[in-house]
């Protein structure tokens, strides 16, 4: 971690053994390097907010949302903080709950396209990348 905030150090270490069953899902793919190897680090203090997950390589951050970020108080506060980021240079994305339970193969073939240069503007969420954005992967079947 490289915050020199204390506060925001034991923050994201709460966040961290707090962290959701999606969340955990998610890191398990993610964790040492198995997308590209690309590091991948959670939780990581960014100004006041907290990256639910952030690649320092390729300024990506990516970030779960739960049913509550429905809601338009959390859309519009969603929005300012993205906004705020992007400002810092980082890019987000965002997937759903339902995005990592339901097609987790789907989720990190979009995460393997999108540290790359030809990926400048992602999906924001599955259901915004369409039924099929991406070819399915030749000679495997789903894991």
């Amino acid at each position: 971690m490289r915050s020199s905030d204390p506060k925001s150090t034991i923050r994201a270490r709460e966040l961290r053994r707090e962290a959701t069953s999606t969340e955990n899902k998610l890191w398990s793919a993610l964790r040492g390097r198995q997308i590209d190897n690309y590091k991948f680090v959670r939780q990581e203090p960014i100004g006041p907010y907290f990256a639910d997950f952030l690649c320092r390589a390729t300024k990506l951050i990516i970030e779960i949302d739960g049913a509550t970020h429905e809601r338009p108080e959390e859309r519009s506060r969603d929005e300012r903080r993205t906004s705020s980021l992007q400002q810092l240079g980082y890019r987000i994305i965002r997937f759903t709950n339902a995005d990592i339970y339901e097609s987790l193969d789907h989720t990190i073939e979009i995460l393997r396209i999108t540290p790359a240069e030809t990926a400048p503007h992602p999906p924001t969420s599955l259901r915004e990348a369409g039924p099929n954005p991406l070819p399915a992967p030749q000679g495997e079947g789903n894991k």
